[in-house]
């Protein structure tokens, strides 16, 4: 087996964290073109959630290199 089961429950939750982060930066557009929505710039969508994402690929990277405890 190429991974633990510990490992397989870490990658589920890293996977769940970038799904979270992903979601988070996701929408604060307009429908209408013509008017511009502040709520582009706010501090989930700049901040929070791009450190929410790459975290989780530093935390997937190290889980993936993490030598086993066997």
């Amino acid at each position: 087996m190429a991974f633990q089961k510990n490992k397989y429950i870490g990658l589920v939750l890293v996977v769940s964290l970038l799904t979270l982060g992903f979601i988070l930066m996701s929408g604060g557009g307009s429908e209408d073109p013509n008017v511009f929505n502040e709520a582009i710039f706010s501090f989930r969508r700049i901040t929070l959630a791009p450190l929410i994402i790459v975290s989780s690929y530093i935390a997937l990277i190290w889980l993936i290199l993490k030598k086993s405890s066997n």
